[in-house]
């Protein structure tokens, strides 16, 4: 009854988290917001929750990496591979050599493979921390989209390198061959179970729904278990579970592009996993809330093993570990850039040097979440000849704390950053969208004139059936027209767009209010009002 209790008063600070960030005085991020409260939370609760790390991984990772890789745009993954796997593989290893030594040679006390530990677990980036922060930060799309490849594929490489530091430190060996192996195995046995799993699963399910049919809620179901079906199978194969979900989102992304889900099956699943993204973002900055008043208790008791009596020592460890991951991101993101940029002049490709404060974004938005939380919390306790694990309180604060200053990092950094800054505009996505709804409309006239002259399915005397297909393909007409006058320019054109939709919802929010009002009259059942209005929601949301 108290798990249910504490789970309960998770949610509704999940709820009322938006609204309290909101009414501040201050713009302060959402994820900060859910983090003091969660706090709030452990002190008003006698009893808090112990987080049982594997648990954790399997509960909250699996969907929201899942998600994350399937709308993640591919053309965008494709693009930048290699800029993304120097930043997933190269810079996590650069990481954990120069901030290990950095722990080590700061807090002799902790063991150098233990400090190796600490700085492979703070590595990684977060893609849930990225989303969060990024969603209420504009920033050009190519960085976002790298930034978020980067966070998906990130996790393997430090969590290799973290289970080989915590091995070390408990039996005094390590095998770089071993861990390379390791490392191999874990990648590409985890993105191979993830795509198999989504492949197999959804083949078999189209089998199935084409031969006997399904109910309504089937697929959505479904397709909330994938996930967790690839990341219990690549963990049962000493895979890596996290980068399985990534793959397996990945790959939902081009299933999706087969168009065989039905519309309101796209819609009705968008909203389900809009709403379980939400409540599982919110629970994870809140669960991290609630676990730090004993994480602090714990790490002033052993802070006195660094030798430093002064609890504010925590502050200093923690403030420079920030700034060495900072440091070598930033050094890393420069050098990276120029060999990218060097190599595509040798090809003969005209590019241009980012801005300086562009390569400072990108190393402010190496933000830290769930998966260095989780991953730290499953330290050994014990060492193999009974003696406590040196300093394991100590390394889950400071990892507690680099996820925290990373985040106020990133929020209040990132916008002074990056404001004033011209942002490249994004012109050829902009004509590609202009040019492919063009194409639509051409294809939805050409359907339409075929159908015109087909007597299956336009009766030669039903006058009322050719007058509806001349009002349908007058509007797809429109589009193909523009609604500005001939002549006009491309910004005119977007003007008066943007002005007959403003008109157009308008009209829909009168439809609506007229629905309602004819059932609060009586003179339409429920049942007709709630399809009436959905027809016209989803006439809206495409609007929108």
């Amino acid at each position: 009854m108290e798990t249910v209790v504490l789970v309960l008063a998770m949610l509704l600070a999940v709820v009322a988290s938006g609204y309290v960030a909101r009414a501040l005085p201050i713009p302060v991020p959402l994820p900060l917001v859910q983090i003091a409260m969660g706090a709030v939370i452990a002190g008003a609760l006698e009893k808090g929750i112990v987080l049982d790390p594997a648990m954790f991984f399997l509960l909250f990772l699996p969907p929201l990496l899942f998600l994350d890789g399937w709308r993640i745009p591919n053309y965008g993954l494709l693009r930048d591979k290699a800029t993304i796997l120097e930043l997933a593989l190269g810079l996590v290893v650069f990481t954990v050599i120069g901030v290990g030594f950095l722990i080590h040679w700061m807090i002799p006390a902790m063991p150098l493979p233990v400090a190796f530990a600490l700085a492979a677990i703070v590595s990684p980036t977060d893609a849930v921390a990225v989303s969060s922060i990024a969603a209420r930060t504009p920033m050009p799309r190519r960085l976002l989209h790298v930034l978020q490849g980067e966070s998906l594929l990130n996790d393997a490489t430090g969590l290799v390198c973290f289970r080989f530091a915590v091995a070390a430190a408990m039996t005094g060996t390590f095998s770089i061959a071993s861990a390379s192996l390791t490392l191999l195995w874990v990648s590409l046995i985890g993105v191979a179970i993830g795509v198999a799993v989504t492949v197999g699963v959804t083949a078999t399910q189209m089998a199935l729904s084409g031969r006997f049919g399904e109910e309504t809620g089937t697929p959505i179901l479904l397709n909330l278990l994938l996930p967790f079906g690839a990341y219990l199978l690549a963990e049962h194969f000493d895979a890596s579970g996290i980068l399985a979900a990534v793959a397996a989102g990945i790959t939902m992304s081009y299933v999706e592009l087969t168009g065989r889900a039905p519309p309101t099956t796209r819609v009705d699943r968008a909203a389900v996993w809009d709403t379980a993204q939400f409540a599982l973002n919110g629970i994870v900055f809140v669960l991290l809330g609630e676990q730090l008043p004993g994480i602090l208790s714990g790490a002033v008791i052993s802070v006195e093993e660094s030798g430093h009596l002064n609890p504010w020592w925590l502050a200093v460890y923690a403030l420079a570990i920030n700034f060495g991951l900072a440091l070598l991101r930033f050094a890393w993101v420069a050098v990276s850039l120029r060999l990218s940029h060097f190599a595509a002049r040798r090809r003969g490709e005209p590019v241009a040097s980012p801005h300086w404060r562009m390569v400072a974004a990108a190393s402010l938005a190496g933000v830290r979440g769930a998966i260095t939380l989780a991953g730290v919390m499953t330290l050994p306790l014990l060492m193999p000849d009974g003696a406590p694990f040196p300093a394991r309180d100590l390394a889950i604060f400071l990892a507690t704390a680099v996820i925290l200053v990373s985040m106020v990092v990133a929020s209040v950094g990132l916008p002074r950053m990056l404001r004033g800054l011209e942002l490249p505009e994004e012109q050829a996505e902009r004509l590609a969208e202009e040019q492919a709804r063009r194409d639509a409309a051409v294809a939805a006239i050409a359907a339409m004139e075929k159908a015109l002259h087909d007597p299956a399915v336009m009766p030669a005397d039903a006058e009322a059936h050719r007058s509806a297909a001349a009002r349908v393909i007058a509007r797809y007409q429109r589009r193909l027209d523009g609604v500005a006058p001939a002549g006009a320019t491309a910004g005119q054109r977007r003007k008066a767009a943007q002005v007959e939709q403003a008109l157009f919802l308008a009209a829909l929010h009168a439809e609506r209010e007229e629905i309602f009002g004819l059932a609060r009259q009586s003179r339409i059942s429920d049942e007709i009002a709630r399809k009436l209005v959905r027809e016209v929601d989803l006439v809206e949301a495409r609007y929108r």
